[in-house]
């Protein structure tokens, strides 16, 4: 078996790692480059999301790579991502690909579901050594999501910004050559360190929460390397949501770490007070909660034609204005530019800088 499966953000480093601790032989689809997004517009119907897209384009590149099994993530609920991995299987048939697709389909939170999924997809492993896959897995994605955090600090404080980036960058690809769990944390010590020497400005910068659609908040492909790009603004960039956080609370049953999603749902209510699919409910939650912290401003993503989002897009004009946060939405699909992204982003920090200065003269 030469197993295969999606890009989304630094996720591919746990899902490698697990994988291997499985006995799988493991080829992960090339980085996702403007090659895969040309496949996957190609073949995908035109009003597909984006990330299905992307994902077509990933299992394309990686089949062709000698891959014969992929990957797939289930889901359920009013999002289109339940349909993902038919719709994919579907198109990669017509086209004549030979290969064999797993679902791996949320345990509604009974762990013990998802250690057999795991077994039963690794070759001769036991339900033991399927558990500490997911350890190693986890533990892994853990330190890359404290250097990430590290990053996001550091980098819009930063006096030399491709300084930060290429410690970032070269951190997280030493992290996924590290093979041991002591190694794992060495390097991840290491990198923190490295972005700690770091000389920084002593300007105070701005603090923006992205909220959205999970695929696009964290695929810097996706969005258009958003975070990025504001941190070169000096903008404080917080995500409200990690891989972790979807992991711990779909598959592991929160068991993992504390949830932070009844505090969402809490801060949602007064808005938006049912499940609308996806990330919907979480974006309008999030961004009350990022209001309620005295964040400067907050953006929206999602691909284009996301229903959860366009719902929660629809309630965020209200949140705007009841607690006092400004708000924007980019949506993206496979016509994004950067230049025209870059605009609409320096132009809403600029307002948002106007808006700190005049309110604190009014103080």
């Amino acid at each position: 078996m030469k197993i295969t499966f999606p890009h989304m953000g630094n996720a591919h480093i746990a899902i490698d790692a697990m994988l291997e601790k499985l006995k799988l032989e493991v080829i992960p689809p090339p980085p996702i480059s403007k090659k895969t997004f040309e496949l996957g517009v190609k073949y995908c119907p035109e009003f597909a999301c984006m990330p299905l897209k992307i994902n077509l384009g990933n299992f394309i590149e990686a089949l062709e790579m000698g891959a014969d099994t992929i990957l797939m993530a289930g889901g359920w609920g009013p999002c289109r991502f339940g349909y993902y991995a038919q719709v994919e299987r579907d198109i990669l048939n017509d086209l004549g690909f030979e290969y064999k697709m797993i679902i791996l389909e949320a345990p509604d939170s009974r762990v013990s579901e998802l250690f057999n999924q795991l077994k039963a997809l690794g070759e001769n492993v036991s339900v033991w050594e399927a558990f500490k896959a997911v350890k190693y897995a986890w533990y892994k994605i853990k330190i890359v999501e404290n250097l990430e955090r590290r990053f996001a600090y550091i980098h819009p404080r930063a006096e030399d910004k491709n300084r930060a980036e290429d410690i970032y960058d070269k951190g997280l690809q030493e992290i996924q050559s590290a093979d041991d769990k002591h190694e794992v944390e060495r390097v991840g010590l290491k990198c923190l360190e490295r972005l700690n020497k770091l000389a920084l400005t002593g300007e105070e910068p701005l603090k923006i929460g992205l909220v959205g659609e999970i695929y696009t908040v964290l695929e810097p492909m996706a969005n258009c390397s958003i975070a990025r790009c504001l941190g070169r603004l000096n903008v404080e960039v917080d995500n409200s949501i990690y891989i972790s956080d979807w992991l711990n609370d779909h598959l592991l049953g929160g068991l993992a770490k504390k949830s932070h999603r009844k505090n969402l749902v809490r801060c949602a209510s007064p808005y938006l007070n049912y499940f609308v699919g996806g990330h919907g409910l979480e974006t309008v939650g999030s961004t009350v909660d990022y209001a309620r912290k005295k964040f400067d401003g907050v953006i929206q993503v999602g691909p284009l034609t996301c229903m959860p989002e366009i719902v929660a897009q629809s309630v965020l004009g209200m949140v705007s204005k009841e607690e006092g946060i400004p708000c924007m939405t980019l949506y993206f699909d496979e016509h994004a530019g950067t230049a025209g992204i870059q605009t609409r982003l320096e132009a809403f920090t600029d307002m948002l800088r106007r808006k700190k200065i005049l309110t604190g003269f009014s103080c």
